[in-house]
């Protein structure tokens, strides 16, 4: 399976007349945050492929139609045309063809703004993936395969201030699930030598800025 990652920046090369003839062998896409969803629409309506999403802590105009503590219920229907035909995989574990999906958004807490989390409260959030987890241990042979986040682990990828500093959650999380692929956001590239996949242990943490392909 061939991979689209994009995340925070909208690519001039994908965001083109080209896209499909640049990206049509490509079968699944991970969207890890930050972009907006009129640019997933684009993706989406050009590719005609499946798209998963998490929510970083920028371009949060929708994330409340997503959010099960709504004052006002939305339907699916609604939800989904919010979503552009996009899947929302935050706290949630989907399977798309042989790959075991999960999803965590948004970033380290840093001035108390919506989507942000202590490393406690990420670990609260990661529980909600447990049960699936587990299914899949049983019934698959695995927990999962790839993990999506908007941040990065605590120590791969991050940056030394707050709103940068990655998660230690993700670590205990990948050494105890194994997923192959952590792909995350939240940290720009601007300098092509900067270091943008490391193996930590199973896992190959990739930094999925602008974009990036997984596969062949």
């Amino acid at each position: 399976m061939k991979i689209l990652c994009i995340s925070d920046q909208i690519d001039p090369l994908v965001y083109s007349s080209c896209i499909k003839e640049r990206f049509a062998d490509v079968d699944l896409i991970l969207s890890a945050g930050d972009l907006p969803m009129d640019y997933i629409d684009f993706i989406i309506s050009s590719l005609n492929k499946p798209l998963f999403f998490v929510f970083g802590n920028h371009h949060l105009k929708e994330i409340k139609y997503f959010k099960k503590n709504l004052n006002t219920l939305v339907s699916f229907e609604e939800r989904n045309l919010f979503a552009c035909g996009a899947v929302y995989l935050g706290t949630k574990v989907k399977t798309e063809g042989d790959f075991i999906v999960a999803g965590l958004g948004g970033c380290m807490r840093y001035n108390n703004g919506e989507n942000q989390f202590t490393d406690f409260q990420m670990f609260l959030e990661m529980a909600k993936l447990f049960p699936k987890l587990l299914w899949n241990r049983i019934f698959h042979g695995r927990f999962l395969d790839i993990l999506l986040t908007h941040a990065p682990p605590r120590g791969i990828h991050d940056r030394k201030d707050k709103c940068h500093l990655g998660f230690k959650a993700y670590l205990w999380f990948m050494k105890v699930f194994k997923p192959k692929y952590l792909v995350h956001g939240h940290i720009h590239l601007y300098d092509l030598a900067d270091v943008r996949c490391t193996k930590w242990e199973n896992t190959m943490v990739i930094n999925a800025y602008s974009h990036f392909i997984i596969g062949d």
